[in-house]
């Protein structure tokens, strides 16, 4: 098995392709194509959630990363032992499904378009959100600290612990502890609601503005290193990222940030799509 080639960067939901092979992922079947429109969670950094959909008319029950060495056999998820892109090993897309298919066979690949759509708003959303608190709280740096992509100190690079995309929206949890602290955060006497309260007004500003974005795609492999850019009115951002957008801020309509503080925990719910008041 060679690594998956993808079109789910480009937006495809549909099409058709040969099985190359055949994973075991516990009792289900893991489905190998030569190319594949389906996105599968990263299991390094499972922030989009994989793809629904079908293959070969059987329903996909989950979609994951696989890897095979040139000497081992195909491992999925977090039996990985390696990084996504590790020279010596192919990186697969696994359709896991109830029931098997032949290898050798030809099959349509079908991608449930409105779970795409709704989980592409919320990475989309994710990005910006994540801007939108770092402006929100660049005064609370002591220090110089690493910059954002718009220049801004860094908040959510120095703090994250995870990240989730959800249809329209996305959670992200960032720990506001000792090693923050170092770094030059201060996170004493913080009017949380404030903050949030700003950083809703930034990325509705931004929805409003209704700035392109697009993936840079330096090729079809699940491997290659794609970029997010979003023109927006205070600069061009632009980040890694292997998922899926929307192709402007104006598709994500009524924004809205939350944050809540638990301890030295610090979590940030964004949401998009919400209904106009």
């Amino acid at each position: 098995m060679k690594t998956t080639l993808v079109t789910f960067p480009g937006g495809r939901t549909r099409g058709r392709s040969q099985i190359v092979g055949a994973v075991p992922v516990g009792d289900r079947h893991g489905l190998v194509v030569a190319e594949t429109p389906f996105h599968p969670l990263n299991h390094a950094w499972p922030d989009q959630p994989a793809d629904r959909g079908t293959i070969g008319g059987l329903p996909v029950l989950d979609c994951v990363t696989g890897a095979q060495s040139s000497t081992g056999e195909a491992l999925v998820g977090g039996a990985i032992p390696v990084r996504r892109g590790t020279e010596g090993w192919e990186w697969l897309v696994v359709h896991v499904t109830e029931e098997p298919l032949p290898v050798g066979a030809e099959v349509e690949l079908e991608v449930d378009a409105d779970f795409r759509a709704a989980v592409s708003a919320g990475h989309t959303v994710c990005h910006l959100a994540a801007l939108a608190l770092n402006s929100a709280l660049a005064d609370r740096w002591r220090k110089e600290t690493a910059p954002d992509p718009l220049g801004r100190p860094d908040f959510d690079h120095a703090a994250i612990v995870s990240s989730r995309i959800v249809p329209h929206g996305s959670v992200d949890v960032y720990r506001l502890g000792k090693s923050l602290r170092k770094k030059g955060f201060s996170a004493e006497g913080v009017d949380f609601e404030k903050v949030a309260q700003q950083a809703t007004e930034q990325l509705a500003a931004w929805v409003a503005a209704e700035a392109p974005v697009r993936l840079d795609i330096p090729g079809p492999e699940l491997t290659d290193r794609r970029t997010w850019h979003c023109s927006l009115p205070d600069g061009e951002a632009s980040m890694a990222c292997g998922g899926t957008h929307v192709t402007s801020t104006a598709e994500l309509g009524r924004v809205e940030i939350a944050l809540s503080l638990e301890e030295a925990t610090l979590t940030m719910r964004a949401t998009c799509g919400l209904p106009l008041d």
